[in-house]
C-alpha cells in the first residue's frame, strides 16, 4: 500500500477548511452591507449575526475533532500503518466533515448534524484502532 495515499483526505478536510475561511468572510461581508452587523462585532466575536454564527461555529468545529484526524493520519504514515481499511476510513472521516460541515452552514437542523458528526467520530475510532494493530504488528 502506498503509504502517502493518506495524505489525500487530509488534503480533502484542508481545502474544506479553507473554503469555509472564504464562506464566513462572505457572510461577514454580507451582513455588513446589508447593516445587519458592524465590522466592530467582529473584533471580540461576541455578538455574531444570523447570517455567519453557523459558520463561525463550524469553523471551530474544524480544529476540534479533526486534530485527532490529523495525528491519526500522520502517525499511520510514519508507522507505515496505512492500509486499505485505515485509508478508507480516513476518506470517510473527510467527507462526513464535508456534509457536517454543509449542514451546520445551511439549515443547522442537528437532527441532521448529529448522526453526520457520530460517523466522523466512529470512523475516527476506527482510524486509531487501526494504528494500534499497526504497532502490535511492528517487530
Amino acid at each position: 500500500m502506498n503509504q502517502t495515499a493518506i495524505f489525500w483526505p487530509m488534503l480533502l478536510h484542508v481545502a474544506l477548511v479553507y473554503a469555509v475561511y472564504v464562506l464566513i468572510s462572505k457572510r461577514r461581508i454580507s451582513a455588513v452591507k446589508s447593516g445587519s452587523a458592524k465590522p466592530a462585532q467582529f473584533r471580540e466575536n461576541q455578538v455574531e449575526p444570523p447570517e455567519s454564527i453557523f459558520v463561525r461555529n463550524n469553523l471551530a468545529n474544524q480544529f476540534e475533532l479533526p486534530v485527532l484526524f490529523y495525528a491519526a493520519c500522520l502517525s499511520l504514515f510514519v508507522t507505515g500503518g496505512v492500509t486499505i481499511i485505515t485509508l478508507a476510513l480516513a476518506w470517510v472521516f473527510s467527507l462526513s466533515r464535508i456534509v457536517h460541515a454543509w449542514v451546520h452552514v445551511t439549515s443547522n437542523r442537528i437532527r441532521y448534524r448529529r448522526p453526520i458528526f457520530t460517523l466522523g467520530y466512529l470512523v475516527l475510532a476506527g482510524m486509531w484502532v487501526g494504528l494500534v494493530v499497526a504497532l502490535l504488528r511492528a517487530p
